[in-house]
């Protein structure tokens, strides 16, 4: 098995198929990547064993006969960091025989141990349930406005996903740790409804591979997988969660009396100022609203203390209520609008968090006692 290709063509696939392999495996082969050449084409594929990420570049470089093709694995990390180590000029040769890989560039040369090519996991087979597509840029905005509410260790682990809810107006993703939640919604035409969770790695993962284009990707997915295909040439896969996700729409308060509006730069201003001074493992910040004023207030073990004050439109009755500063400080992040809206009902009511004409994020603080 033999090809050449350039190192600008090879570095950027690399990159994206390398994110999905741990640093430590259980499984050696776990640890490479399938590099397989047919009819003029380069395929590579690395998994771990949940999620999986597929691409393909043609071979301009090598007049390939039949006796150059072939399939083997090659250490991943390592055959990146040997691309990404090498001058963009330059073209890469690879020859593999027997159980390993002579790896050529320039002056530069390589030995690589493979494993066998039929001791790599086999790329699930969807059995298409349902499928829709939509825009790169959309989804990747409406990843960029949940993704940072997924849980990262809990026994619940349905709160480890993602849940992509498909209705037939609507396509809603939904993240939530048990303490917070944010909502992001999009337009959709859809003959069906369904529901799925998508793993925590899975999520990040396609978030660096789709771009901010009007591009589309083809989202397809079963009982137990979904595929998200970006381009002909990139693919990823990944298992799917089982379990019961929350029903979020029950958790989103109803028509909150107490509405703040604020300049959204200015809030997240005052509230990373406050946060120096809050607990270090509670973030705890009191909110005390009057008239057209926030006050925030910050203490923690040490007995030391900052104040806030932030000017708002407000003109309800006064109100305090606690909250993790940093999932406040999160949910202002991820909108996109100049101004903020926050909504209230009562001291031990949740924070509705919203941009300021835009219903379709939501976003959900629980409120803690200070």
């Amino acid at each position: 098995m033999y090809f050449e290709i350039s190192r600008k063509e090879l570095l950027t696939p690399l990159k994206m198929i390398t994110g999905v392999v741990e640093q430590r495996q259980t499984l050696p082969i776990l640890a490479n990547t399938l590099v397989q050449v047919k009819d003029h084409t380069l395929y590579l594929t690395a998994t771990d064993a949940e999620v999986e990420i597929a691409c393909r570049l043609p071979l301009h470089l090598t007049q390939l006969s039949n006796d150059n093709e072939g399939e083997t694995t090659l250490p991943a990390r390592k055959l990146f960091d040997i691309c990404r180590s090498l001058s963009d000029e330059v073209t890469i040769q690879i020859q593999i025989e027997e159980h390993q890989a002579t790896v050529k560039a320039g002056k530069s040369k390589f030995k690589l141990q493979t494993l066998p090519a039929q001791d790599f996991p086999t790329s699930p087979q969807i059995q298409t349930q349902t499928e829709f597509t939509i825009s790169q840029q959309n989804l990747k905005e409406l990843l960029y406005k949940t993704s940072f509410c997924i849980a990262t260790n809990d026994v619940r682990y349905y709160l480890t996903g993602l849940l992509l809810d498909m209705a037939k107006d609507k396509i809603a993703l939904v993240g939530t740790d048990g303490h917070r939640m944010a909502v992001a919604q999009h337009d959709f035409n859809s003959r069906q409804a369904a529901k799925v969770i998508i793993p925590r790695k899975a999520v990040l993962e396609l978030t660096k591979l789709l771009t901010e284009t009007d591009a589309t990707v083809k989202v397809a997915f079963d009982d137990n997988h979904v595929q998200f295909e970006l381009s002909e040439a990139l693919k990823m896969s990944s298992k799917l969660i089982e379990g019961s996700f929350p029903d979020w729409r029950s958790v989103i308060p109803q028509q909150p009396d107490k509405i703040v509006m604020a300049e959204a730069a200015t809030l997240k201003q005052s509230l990373s100022r406050a946060a120096i001074l809050s607990n270090e493992k509670y973030k705890g910040i009191r909110f005390a609203l009057t008239p057209n004023l926030l006050t925030l207030t910050a203490k923690n073990t040490y007995q030391e203390e900052a104040e806030e004050l932030v000017e708002v439109d407000y003109t309800g009755e006064p109100i305090e209520i606690g909250f993790n500063g940093s999932y406040i400080l999160e949910a202002i992040n991820a909108i996109s609008t100049k101004k903020v809206r926050l909504a209230f009902s009562d001291p031990n009511s949740s924070c509705l968090i919203m941009e300021e004409d835009n219903e379709d994020s939501q976003f959900i603080v629980m409120p803690m006692r200070l």
